[in-house]
């Protein structure tokens, strides 16, 4: 009560000292869980945590194979169903729309069924959509199929790196949780693969296979043992931890310092949306908010959705520049892994974004050579360059470094808020990119990539004058260099 009234009268002295304790505290479990880690996982059999691991990216599989759907079908969609490019359109983009609402409801689902639970969740909306396409006659059912994946989409683009995040230990957790994008990419890719031999009901039907393997999987893997904690249930709390640790780990330690760290975290006050525009935390949302407009309206989302259009629109064959282009995805998403503690944030942003303006440019003078038919047998190389330069530098640092570095800059009393509001924009831009996108080609599909050009052209200015470099960098010093 009385850290809620210092908070209203303005009083920012126990927030600052509470968040400090928490800091503090996290880093001390840290470095003694590091500790204890080291010592046991000789002897800790650790497969739980890999099984868990493998269950729970199941939905980061199912994740991109919603996204990678629209793509390779476009053409065999429009023409069975006789859609129009507008009723088309609606049915890409509102995947994104679901996963707006998804994503908004996805904490608090999370929160209360827990982390399995809200999977399982995510799991049902993605079968009764993928059904529901399947036995598509017309565009309503259509559109209700898509909206269902996208709300399963929403849900976990959310629960599977928090799942992931709670029960691997310290020296796992770095690379168990980059998992989650590289198998996004990869469900993107495998869709874009077999959606060239599939018919469209067929391709439907597969997304039903890692949906499958997950429900059956989470029968066999444990709940998050700090979601457990955290609504006290003690029994379960630690049974969850030892089956992940191992039998024969002793996990007293652990166990009590997520029991302090969760008692820490309880006592902060939880930050309302409007706390967001205070002038403290102003420079961290503009950023953070900043990274999901450029990540989004610099073009992705319009380019995945319809790739293959756009191959066939040039003049080049569908099948083989959607190949090349999902094989990409994945080995420079693999590859970015390894290198963004090493090469930094900001560096790989600016060489991203850079490679988006080249690429946009390219595919738009191919587009502009086409249309006034001026040496045309060069259109198809330059597009297919242009799209596969532009795949490869968002693959390498515009795709996932923003979601790092928003994990990075906001205070631990906001982060939730402000997670959600970055979010919600990131869904929104994605929706209006990929619903516009068949729009603005049918207007000009050279002015198309010069307007995407234009826009990473000033994500590069955003990045250098207010982005910083988190490399090495506790969270203390990074939030004190932001707000200061």
């Amino acid at each position: 009560m009385a850290i809620k009234e210092d908070i209203e009268r303005g009083n920012d002295t126990v927030l600052e000292s509470a968040a400090v304790s928490l800091l503090q505290e996290e880093n001390d479990m840290a470095d003694k869980e590091d500790g204890y880690t080291d010592q046991t996982s000789s002897k800790a059999s650790l497969w739980m945590v890999y099984f868990s691991t493998f269950v729970a990216v199941c939905g980061s599989f199912e994740f991109g194979s919603c996204a990678g759907y629209s793509s390779p079908t476009q053409t065999a969609i429009r023409t069975d169903l006789s859609l129009s490019l507008a009723e088309y359109s609606v049915f890409g983009s509102i995947l994104t729309f679901g996963a707006m609402i998804g994503a908004i409801t996805s904490g608090p689902i999370a929160d209360f069924i827990g982390r399995k639970g809200a999977m399982r969740t995510a799991t049902g909306f993605c079968v009764g959509g993928w059904l529901a396409i399947y036995f598509a006659k017309g565009a309503l059912l259509l559109d209700v199929g898509r909206l269902a994946t996208g709300y399963g989409m929403g849900v976990f683009s959310y629960v599977v790196p928090v799942f992931i995040a709670e029960i691997a230990p310290k020296n796992l957790r770095g690379a168990l949780t980059t998992i989650n994008q590289l198998m996004i990419c990869t469900g993107v890719s495998v869709a874009f693969i077999i959606g060239t031999v599939l018919t469209w009901r067929a391709l439907a039907l597969t997304g039903l296979i890692p949906c499958a393997v997950l429900l059956f999987g989470l029968f066999f893997i444990p709940e998050s043992p700090r979601w457990l904690a955290k609504i006290g249930r003690e029994k379960e709390f630690e049974a969850a931890l030892q089956d992940l640790r191992g039998k024969d780990t002793n996990i007293s330690k652990e166990a009590d310092e997520i029991r302090d760290y969760i008692e820490t975290l309880e006592r902060l006050p939880k930050a309302k949306m409007m706390d967001l525009f205070q002038r403290r935390y102003l420079n961290s949302v503009i950023i953070g908010v900043g990274l999901m407009v450029f990540q989004q309206f610099g073009g992705i989302n319009g380019i995945c959705f319809y790739v293959s259009n756009i191959f066939e629109t040039a003049g080049f064959s569908a099948a083989v520049g959607t190949i090349i282009y999902a094989i990409l995805q994945v080995v420079i998403t693999g590859l970015n892994t390894t290198v963004i503690d090493k090469a930094g944030r900001k560096p790989l942003l600016l060489v991203s974004s850079t490679g988006l303006v080249l690429g946009c440019i390219l595919s738009g003078v191919s587009f502009y050579l086409r249309d006034h038919n001026l040496a045309l047998d060069a259109v198809p190389i330059l597009a297919v360059t242009g799209i596969l330069i532009y795949i490869s530098a968002f693959s390498a640092g515009m795709g996932a470094v923003p979601w790092v570095i928003m994990s990075e800059i906001f205070p631990i009393n906001i982060k939730g808020a402000a997670g959600s509001l970055a979010t919600l924009v990131n869904w929104f831009g994605a929706w209006a990119v990929s619903y516009t996108f068949n729009f603005l080609m049918s207007w000009s599909a050279y002015g198309t990539f010069i307007l995407y050009a234009a826009i990473n052209a000033g994500a590069i200015l955003f990045v250098v004058t207010l982005v910083p470099e988190t490399k090495g960098k506790t969270l203390e010093q990074i939030q004190a260099a932001i707000n200061a």
